[in-house]
């Protein structure tokens, strides 16, 4: 066998399909040789010695009835993308409230997130753990707790205050309102 690769070209041009769907007759290679113009292609064609592959996709009698696009496909996400979107945001945002509490520095902070990126850290614990254990940070994680802790209480507690302005006017409003639906049941039965 042969390499027609410049037949098969020639014949895709004249016949105006893709390379793939040129067939050549296995038996006639001798009259496909000397086949040099687009008028002996067509020829060769006619005879039956070079012939189109049918088209390999769906025909359009048989059209997929359901759309598949991106938005149709109810696929859950990967259960260890899922883990470790939990994980991180958890982690970022311990470190953020230590950030915020002054406890750490910002070099620190960057560099605990890189990690935690990495997947350095498997919990909130093991951060803890790494935060005790390494010498150059030295970071009780209980007392930062502790005070994250006081301060938040501090914040949830408020005052109590009396009745806001909005809460009066809505009370009268609904007083208003019984009084003129009683007024007109009274009328109504009069």
């Amino acid at each position: 066998m042969t390499n027609l690769n410049n037949k098969k070209e020639l014949a895709a041009k004249t016949l105006k399909v893709g390379k793939n769907r040129i067939h050549f007759n296995s038996d006639n290679f001798a009259e496909i040789k000397e086949a040099i113009t687009k008028h002996d292609i067509k020829e060769l064609y006619a005879e039956g010695i070079i012939t189109i592959k049918p088209i390999k996709s769906r025909t359009k009698i048989k059209k997929r009835k359901t759309k598949r696009g991106p938005g149709k496909i109810k696929k859950t996400v990967n259960k260890r993308k899922q883990v470790y979107v939990k994980i991180t945001r958890k982690l970022r945002a311990y470190l953020k409230e230590l950030k915020n509490l002054g406890v750490i520095d910002r070099e620190l902070y960057i560099d605990l997130r890189k990690k935690i990126r990495m997947r350095a850290f498997r919990s909130k614990a093991h951060l803890k753990e790494y935060l005790e254990t390494n010498e150059e940070i030295g970071i009780n994680p209980h007392e930062v707790i502790q005070k994250m802790y006081k301060e938040n209480k501090g914040k949830s507690k408020k005052p109590k205050a009396e009745k806001k302005k909005t809460e009066k006017k809505t009370e009268k409003s609904d007083d208003k309102n019984k009084q003129e639906k009683t007024k007109k049941w009274k009328n109504k039965e009069n």
